[in-house]
């Protein structure tokens, strides 16, 4: 099977998701990685990618109101309109392995941002997501532009940021997307917080010691 390609989704599949969708994008709000409506969750059932619509509060969401999309953005699930970023996730779909999308406006990433073109080596969790976690350049929300950028950020990794935006991390599940998200926004908050030390700088991971993670951490877990 060609990257890209997926069965048709079932019914149950859909639902299921869904909630899943809505369950993830509340934690979002709840965690602190997003204020309001902004950011977005997505997931991938055989040929739909069900996506959080715009402007419309989580809380608020519901079983009925699912929105789908083809990989071309037509929409083929519920009225409401998708998220503004759905160039982003579709790309992001077209160009990976990926099942979901968690895209946050989480504060510490969001500074980090504005400030480096790749995320310090300030913990080996950098591994989870692939190696050293790059900033995409700046570019207007909702554009072709932006989705572009995110995908030269991506090449090789799960997680990146967004100047002057915020995080997208993608996954083969939505825990595991959303959990990329939170190391990625723990690893930003931890290298502020001892950048912001007068006098001191941080110590840093070489590759060499990132690369040892790396190998290591493939046997993570419990077996099977």
């Amino acid at each position: 099977m060609k990257t890209g390609e997926r069965t048709p989704a079932a019914p149950d599949d859909i639902s299921r998701t869904w909630a899943d969708v809505v369950a993830t994008a509340r934690s979002s709000t709840a965690d602190g990685l997003v204020v309001g409506t902004s950011g977005n969750v997505s997931a991938r059932v055989g040929d739909v990618v069900l996506v959080t619509p715009s402007g419309v509060p989580y809380d608020r969401l519901g079983p009925g109101d699912a929105v789908g999309v083809d990989l071309d953005g037509r929409q083929v699930l519920g009225e409401l309109a998708p998220t503004s970023e759905l160039p982003m996730h579709l790309a992001v779909y077209r160009a990976t392995d990926a099942a979901a999308i968690v895209h946050t406006h989480a504060t510490h990433a969001t500074a980090v941002s504005t400030l480096v073109d790749e995320v310090p080596l300030i913990h080996y969790m950098a591994a989870a997501l692939g190696g050293p976690v790059r900033v995409a350049p700046y570019a207007l929300y909702g554009t072709d532009e932006l989705a572009a950028h995110t995908l030269r950020a991506l090449d090789g990794r799960t997680g990146c940021l967004l100047r002057n935006h915020g995080t997208l991390t993608h996954g083969a599940t939505l825990e595991a997307a959303y959990d990329r998200t939170a190391q990625l926004e723990w690893m930003c908050r931890v290298w502020l917080t001892a950048s912001a030390v007068p006098g001191r700088a941080p110590t840093l991971l070489a590759p060499a010691q990132l690369d040892e993670v790396t190998a290591k951490y493939q046997g993570y877990g419990q077996p099977g």
